[in-house]
């Protein structure tokens, strides 16, 4: 009967051991970890585990209806299975291949047999002689084992039979003292043991090479405290005055090792196993291999995201048969079996935790009872990182009754009591938790981001899942069926998103609410993680004869046999909302190879008529026959990177417009793109260099398209070296972009099509983000992107389209405007320099303010934390140093920067907090995280977290870096925030005074040399709390494990406040003195630390971090002086593209074109481009510049002639037709009188002053009266410079002669017909040069035959038009003959208005007294000018020099008159010669007239030369005057228009200030009225009569006084008083002086009224009154 008992027992047994094992298909039968060759990346959502169908969001493009999304089928995987196994097998044999169907219900996840492993074989296990033997039983296998020789090789069964169990290996028996794995030296008396790992651990943030293995359930990693309280608390609040462990806690409480039964199914040792496996990935032994595949597939498939998981060490601790202590005797029964197995690659590190068996929960001194360990506080179950850092606890079986509950929850792998973590950076729970509830659960999910065009498959851990729940999935607002695969895992397909950044992410079962949440990153389709890759640039060309695509095909399926379709998508913005759509099918049925190769042959004849204005796109592949589970059809999805579509559409749109269908194409944006608004002037202005752009971190930001740290390529701006973009869009969505050369110079799209250019989209968006020109990305392509295609790439660059492109829609923005940011910053222990750069140094500790700006569109928040250094070798240190910065501008959230413990950086340097969530920058397609109102990044040259930029879209950057554990920040903030800082950074108006200005307003006097008074005066001041405060603030720090400001604000911290290490170290400390010195040098900031904290890192890096804000304050100071923009001429090139002072640029012109303008500019020392000389530059086709010379040709011929011909038209008509038709005698040639301009008579008369034939027609021959012409000029005309000549003022006539003229035959201008004088009526002068008629009877004059007079003169009475000669021909000839009655004195001239004095006036004295002016005083003198006539300047007698002399300036009348020739006689001629004027030629004066002269000239006899030359010069001037005149006219018709516009805007009544020099510096106001011209005001108000100043403002304003009726000006004295006009000095009266005329000139020079009476009238006026215009030319 016994033995059947014992059959029974074995057998149920047998059952309860070998559970149902899954089939694992594999290509070959290698080792399994071959197939991990393919390993993706973990931001892939391939392969993650298998899956079952989801549920799509059709578009209705897609055909069969069916939405590809992103998912594998991983045929390795097992199906949905409760695992039984416990222990390792005790035999060879193999689990049964028929399981009974009541053992394990796979559809229902039926866990009531998770009790059966509990019924274990109770004997040891068996050695046997199988292949297995040795790894399975007790007994530790050597690691040398090969198989005899060769390396071991996995099978598929095997690997099935290993993961069947439960608990990993671990050997009692073996080893070198046969213990095997078993801990011997832990005990109750030593309750754990050090082991060294040799290898890297990462946990926790940290990173450990060694560990304690504790009996009481945890691995430590540092001390524990000295003692603990209950219930247990991490980290510790009181660190580090209390030791903060580290540990991971399996099973955290105080045990002792227990009792086995002789019934218990293993009879091996209680007490604690360790065994470290470590080089897995190399190892070839059984025991390594199968522990590698065994850990690997485990891990893969029980935590999503750990898809390429590949361990290269192992650590197995395993507590068996452990009590708790304090217990009596027989609670040694009492046990728990619990087993940790660590694996990481040193990477990444996973915790798998197998809870075997609880029977007890909490020791005696947590409160336990002492029989069965219940009750009190039961352990701690969770990790800690240590050193006050976080902490996770495992809720909600951590410390909670319900820890019993841990042998039958987690379900990794299908085993109830299987949890796994990932404990290497942060706890992330791998498996599901069904007994914890709330309102926001932790949600696991990966990938953490996605494409925004959607199709990531993402997996999801956290509620425990059973095949009947329905899980709804939403993201943001949108939601999507989820799919169960299993109890511990869901997935849901990405929806599309149209935005980029966080969105909600909330799972709900059946009609639970959303309780389980988390925030997915989108990714915009241009940074998200490329999934195809093109092998070159063949998909941007128009017409490529193949594209080559690969793809990572583990990335779709693992199944290689598996079929693909390639379809193509695109994108367009013709309604408001964005347009994705599908296109066209390029492939079907491709097999999962990784490459294929794109014809664009195969759719030339393709006609997608709905699609031609898709211009950009992108290439899609996804499984062809999606899976379908549960009526769900999933299929993973890889999106391409956008690309342009004129590979597949150049036939098409070749067949719509022709041949040069991108011409059409650009053309068609030009006009769409002319009709939206203008969006230039809401982006930033470009740095005119490289080094200032990468010193603006708050505008500015590298472009990923070109970025000389991570992508050199700059594919669309070819010959540049870096670009920078703007960080956030404007205002309006647009973003900037500039690009910067090999010479760090900005690139300008006027010089090349590679230039900088601005964009219409931002990358980024813009809200909210689902309307066209706002999209990600695709807005951008779609405006900015494809048209630079269209009109630049698939054109030349010289193209019309091109540059239109470059020079209108898109030109770059010169930098003529731009000003780098203020810049200030906090570093060391901590010093601060302020905007202002004024230095200081503040040592609180707390949490301050560093700059806030409470303007309502500025509004920014800076704040910095402070904690106390650590200790050095002689104690506390006291002093601090930074180590938080948080920051927030108007709506943005609240961004924190902290610094990560020294032995926590061995990944990340700087924890990021934003909207109080942890966010890493590890991956390339999170390098850049954008959140509303703020832009994040880590520079790509960064691999470690350790520097991060804050960018505010109000352009106000904060820039964290970390060094060695020692954290700076820089905050650099634009023009608009100046007068608007507050905090410790000062307030920056350029003024150091104003530095230290408190939340009230005051400003404080602090000692830099005394930082106690900088200390308690001001910066304690800044201490920010909890709680809102007025001009303060409230604190942005993320709170954490319950520490508040209070937690670290200490009101009571003193710190050093003396300067110098030798001051403030003892005396015996020399050295550390010297130290400092040398180390430092100059730096008292870096002297300061290395003095307080001995630490020469932290020394060297405040040193280094000083210079560093110092160089980025001077650079940002140096101004870089540009010229701005000089156009590349169309069709032509410059030499260079510069734009700096000195630059010299040349300009050439391509071939078969014609360079016209300038052909070289200068960039001058003020930063213009010189003004071009012969116009501006232009390159001309053959055939333009000939057009263009012939036209502007002929409009100068049309100019001149036309006005000719209708000159000669009206003179015709009013010469000849119109005296015809009148009945009179038409013009006549024969009739016109003889010019005397052209008569040698004329030439005399112009010389001499004498009209010869004229004096004898109306004055008989001896009359000796000899009438005076008027004294002064008529006044009705004044004479102007128009009437200046060299011809003198006939001689007058006799006034008894009857005809009543004056002078020679004109009316005497001053008497009327009375014979009285009138000088009171106005008579014009006849002009001296006109002809008349002396035929015609003189009105009033006797009717009396006139005798005839000769018309020219004798030549006897002519002088010798050349050198007199001795020839004997020429000797009586009257040619020849010099004049007789002149005679030559070098005698002083008249030179002014006034007649010379009688002693200087060369002219005689009658009898009577009176000047003859006839009369000669000197012998052969002759004198026709008379005295009493007072000439003007025009008619004031100058004399000749000779044509040889030197007719400048200086010497025409150095000497006097010229000498006599020297051909003439010496005794009785004296002659000389005119001075050469312009235009006439020179000629020998002529005596006067003779009444004797024979003969009379006959004009129609002889024509001669000077007539000739009068009559062309005459045309001539008639040929100006009619091309002139309308031009006159012209510019006199838009003068008078200007200065009518500007009156009309002129006010009625203006002010002048006239600002006294007096004691008082009192104000005079001087009104001026404005009159209109047509008025004349009688008179202006006069000065006051008082003598004394004007006491105040109110007093009565003081001007000149003008009597305009009586035309008299009244001057008036004005003392020390200075004119000004704002602040410009006009004039300047000296005291005791009379107010000119000029002087009112100079004051009044804005005001057309008043310089139009006081010129026009007072000037002259003041010659009268006896003042003289001074024209001084300074003034």
């Amino acid at each position: 009967m016994g033995a059947v008992k014992v059959l029974l027992v074995l057998l149920f047994i047998g059952a309860s051991v070998y559970g149902q094992q899954d089939e694992i298909i594999y290509e070959d039968e290698r080792t399994f970890s071959d197939a991990d060759a393919g390993a993706k990346d973990l931001d892939t959502a391939g392969a993650v585990a298998p899956v079952a169908g989801v549920e799509e969001a059709v578009e209705p493009d897609v055909p069969n209806g069916d939405l590809p999304v992103e998912m594998i089928e991983s045929p390795e995987a097992p199906s949905l299975t409760v695992r039984s196994g416990a222990y390792q097998l005790s035999d060879d044999g193999l689990a049964p291949d028929n399981v009974a169907p009541d053992t394990v219900n796979a559809l229902s996840f039926n866990t009531d047999g998770q009790n059966e492993k509990q019924l274990l074989n109770p004997g040891t296990t068996i050695d046997t002689n199988t292949e297995y033997a040795h790894i399975d039983g007790r007994v530790l296998p050597a690691t040398f084992y090969q198989n005899n020789g060769q390396p071991y090789v996995i099978t598929n069964q095997r690997l099935n039979q290993i993961r069947g169990n439960f608990m990993y290996w671990f050997y009692d028996q073996g080893g070198d003292e046969n213990i095997g794995d078993y801990q011997r030296d832990i005990h109750s008396s030593n309750p754990q043991v050090h082991k060294n790992f040799n290898f890297q651990l990462p946990f926790f943030g940290f990173r450990f090479n060694y560990t304690r293995v504790s009996v009481h359930g945890y691995l430590q990693f540092s001390d524990p405290p000295d003692h603990y309280t209950y219930p247990l608390s991490f980290p510790m609040r009181d660190w580090p005055d209390v030791n903060d462990p580290s540990f991971i806690g399996i099973f955290f409480s105080k045990c002792r090792i227990g009792n086995i039964r002789p019934t218990d199914p293993d009879q091996r040792r209680p007490g604690v196993y360790f065994r470290m496996d470590r080089d897995l990935q190399t190892r070839t032994d059984q025991l390594g291999v199968e522990m590698r595949e065994r850990i690997t597939w485990d891990i893969r498939e029980g935590v999503i995201g750990a898809d390429s998981f590949f361990p290269k060490h192992a650590v197995t601790v395993t507590w068996k048969n452990m009590s708790f202590a304090g217990g009596i005797d027989n609670s040694l029964f009492r046990t728990n079996t619990f087993q940790m197995v660590l694996a990481t690659d040193e990477v990444f590190t996973y915790a798998i935790f197998n809870y075997l068996e609880i029977l007890w929960s909490s020791h005696t001194e947590a409160g336990g009872d002492t029989t069965g360990g219940e009750g009190g506080v039961p352990a701690y179950i969770g990790f800690n990182a240590g050193n006050g850092t976080q902490s996770y606890e495992y809720k909600p079986y951590s410390q909670a009754s319900v820890l019993r509950d841990l042998t039958g929850r987690g379900m990794a792998n299908g085993f109830p009591g299987r949890h796994i973590f990932r404990i290497d950076e942060k706890i992330l729970m791998g498996t599901c938790n069904k007994d914890i509830d709330g309102a926001n659960l932790p949600l696991m999910f990966a990938p953490e981001s996605g494409n925004m065009l959607g199709g990531t498959i993402v997996n999801i851990t956290g509620p425990c899942f059973r095949a009947t729940d329905r899980v709804s999935c939403r993201f943001d607002t949108e939601t999507v069926v989820g799919l169960v695969v299993d109890q511990n895992r869901a997935i849901c397909v990405q929806p599309r998103f149209w935005h980029n950044g966080y969105a909600r992410f909330e799972i709900a079962i059946n009609n639970e609410p959303y309780k389980w949440k988390g925030k997915f990153f989108v990714e915009t389709p241009a940074t998200a993680s490329e999934k195809i890759f093109f092998a070159d640039n063949s998909v941007h060309e128009r017409y490529p004869p193949e594209i080559r695509i690969t793809w990572d095909r583990y990335n779709l399926t693992a199944n290689f046999n598996s079929m693909l379709r390639i379809s193509l998508w695109g994108y367009k913005e013709t309604t408001i909302r964005p347009q994705l759509e599908y296109i066209d099918i390029l492939e079907d049925g491709v097999s999962n190879t990784g490459q294929y190769i794109i014809n664009p042959q195969t759719y030339r004849m393709r006609d997608n008529i709905l699609h031609h204005d898709m211009q950009f796109g992108f290439i899609q592949i996804n499984l062809t026959t999606p899976e379908s589970y549960g009526g769900i059809t999933v299929s993973p999805v890889l999106w391409s990177r956008p690309i342009p579509l004129g590979w597949y559409f150049a036939p098409q749109w070749e067949r719509l417009h022709g041949q040069r269908w991108s011409q059409s194409l650009c053309n068609n944006w030009l006009r769409t793109d002319r009709f939206l608004k203008n969006f230039a002037a809401q982006v930033p202005v470009c740095p005119c260099t490289l080094e200032h752009a990468l010193l603006d971190k708050g505008r500015f930001m590298p472009d990923p398209d070109c970025d000389k740290d991570s992508n050199p390529t700059c594919r669309f701006h070819w010959g540049a070296v870096h670009c920078v973009r703007s960080g956030s869009p404007s205002a309006e969505g647009s973003g900037q972009q500039c690009c910067y050369d090999k010479n760090n110079y900005l690139m300008l799209s006027y010089d090349q099509m590679w230039g900088s250019k601005p964009q219409r989209s931002h990358d980024f968006g813009f809200t909210p983000y689902n309307e066209a020109n706002k999209v990600p990305s695709l807005s951008h392509w779609f405006h900015d992107m494809i048209p630079f295609y269209q009109c630049c790439l698939w054109q030349e660059e010289q193209a019309v389209g091109c540059e239109t492109f470059r020079f209108e829609r898109r030109p770059s923005q010169d930098c003529v405007a731009y000003q780098s940011p203020g810049v200030a910053g906090i570093f060391g222990d901590p010093h601060i320099i302020t905007f202002d750069d004024l230095q200081y140094t503040f040592n609180g500790k707390g949490e301050y303010v560093l700059v806030r700006v409470d303007h309502p569109q500025l509004r920014l928040d800076v704040q910095g934390r402070f904690e106390q250094v650590p200790r050095n070798i002689h104690g506390p240190v006291n002093a601090t140093q930074l180590t938080s910065i948080a920051a927030a501008s108007n709506n943005s959230v609240p961004i924190e920067v902290r610094l990560r413990p020294t032995h926590a950086q061995w990944r990340y340097r700087l924890d990021v907090f934003a909207d109080n969530k942890r966010v890493y920058f590890d991956r390339p397609s999170l390098r850049v995280q954008y959140f509303p109102g703020v832009t994040i990044y880590q520079p790509t040259y960064i691999l470690n977290q350790s520097e991060i930029v804050i960018m505010f879209s109000s352009g106000a950057g904060v820039e964290v870096i970390e060094n060695r554990g020692f954290m700076s920040a820089r905050v650099y903030l634009p023009w608009t925030y100046v007068n608007q800082t507050r905090g410790l950074f000062g307030n920056w108006s350029f003024n150091i005074l104003d530095d230290f200005t408190t939340p009230d307003g005051n400003i404080v006097n602090v000692d830099l040399n005394n930082f106690e008074s900088a200390h308690r005066d001001f910066g304690q001041k800044w201490q920010l709390t909890d709680r809102e405060q007025q001009n303060i603030g409230v604190a942005l720090f993320v709170r954490e494990f319950g520490r508040t400001a209070a937690y670290y604000n200490d009101n009571d911290f003193l710190p050093n406040f003396i300067r110098e290490p030798s001051r403030f170290l003892p005396a015996n400390r020399s050295e550390d003195v010297r130290e400092a010195e040398r180390i430092c040098q100059e730096s008292y900031q870096c002297q300061y630390d290395y003095g307080m904290t001995l630490n020469r890192d932290m020394a060297e890096f405040t040193k280094n971090y000083y210079a560093s804000i110092v160089n980025i304050k001077e650079t940002n100071a140096r101004r870089v002086l540009s010229c701005g923009i000089l156009e590349t001429p169309r069709f032509g090139r410059k030499s260079n593209f510069f734009f700096i002072p000195g630059t010299r640029v040349s300009f050439e012109c391509n071939q078969d074109f014609i360079l016209i303008g300038d052909k070289r500019r200068i960039c001058e020392d003020d930063a213009r481009w010189n003004l071009p000389d012969y116009g501006y530059t232009e390159c001309l086709r053959q055939q333009e510049y000939s057009s263009r010379t012939l036209i502007l040709t002929g409009g100068v011929i049309v100019g001149i002639f036309l006005p000719l011909i209708l000159l000669i038209l009206l003179l015709w008509f009013w010469c000849c037709f119109k005296p015809r038709s009148e009945g009179k005698e038409g013009f006549n040639f024969e009739n016109i009188p003889r010019s005397k301009s052209a008569s040698r008579l004329n030439l005399r008369s112009a010389s001499m002053g004498n009209l010869t034939d004229t004096m004898k027609s109306s004055r008989s021959q001896d009359s000796d009266v000899k009438p005076k012409l008027p004294d002064t000029p008529t006044e009705e005309e004044p004479i102007t410079r128009a009437a200046v000549t060299r011809a003198a003022p006939a001689p007058p006539v006799d006034p008894q002669d009857g005809t009543g003229s004056s002078g020679l035959g004109y009316t005497d201008s001053n008497k009327s017909d009375s014979g009285k004088s009138d000088k009171s009526v106005p008579r014009k002068r006849r002009a001296y040069d006109k002809t008349y008629r002396t035929n015609e009877p003189l009105p009033g004059a006797p009717d009396v035959d006139f005798p005839e007079k000769l018309w020219d003169l004798s030549e006897e009475d002519l002088l010798s038009l050349t050198s007199p000669s001795d020839s004997e021909s020429n000797k009586d000839s009257t040619l020849t003959r010099p004049a007789k009655d002149i005679e030559y004195i070098n005698k002083p001239r008249q030179t002014g208005r006034h007649a010379l004095p009688t002693s200087d006036s060369g002219y005689s004295t009658a009898k009577d007294g009176s000047e003859d002016p006839y009369a000669n005083k000197y012998d052969g003198q002759y004198s026709p000018i008379p005295s009493a006539y007072s000439p003007t300047y025009s008619e004031i007698y100058s004399p000749p020099t000779s044509p040889t002399s030197d007719i400048s300036p200086r010497n025409t009348y150095k000497t006097g008159l010229p000498e006599v020739p020297k051909s003439a006689p010496h005794d009785s001629i004296k002659t000389f010669t005119l001075p050469p004027q312009r235009g006439r030629s020179i000629e020998t004066l002529i005596d006067p007239p003779s009444e004797s002269a024979p003969g009379m000239y006959d004009p129609k006899a002889d024509v001669g030369k000077q007539e000739y030359s009068s009559r062309t010069l005459g045309a001539t001037w008639g040929i100006i005057s009619a091309v002139m005149l309308p031009i006159v006219i012209v510019l006199i018709c838009i003068g008078w228009r200007i200065l009518k516009r500007r009156k009309a805007e002129e006010k009625e009544d203006e002010y002048i200030g006239i600002k006294t020099m007096t004691k008082g510096l009192l104000m005079w106001k001087l009104k001026i009225r404005h009159f209109d011209k047509t008025e004349t005001p009688d008179s202006l108000p006069g000065p006051s009569t008082s003598t004394a100043e004007p006491e105040t403002e109110a007093q009565v304003t003081h001007q000149p006084a003008f009597k305009w009726s009586q035309r008299t000006y009244l001057p008036n004295i004005f003392r020390n008083v200075e004119y000004e006009f704002g602040k410009v000095k006009i004039c300047q009266v000296e005291a005791d002086t009379l107010l000119t005329p000029f002087d009112i000139f100079c004051a009044a020079t804005n005001f057309d009224d008043l310089v139009h009476y006081i010129v026009s009238e007072s000037v002259r006026y003041a010659h009268q009154n006896g003042r003289n215009l001074l024209s001084n030319p300074k003034k």
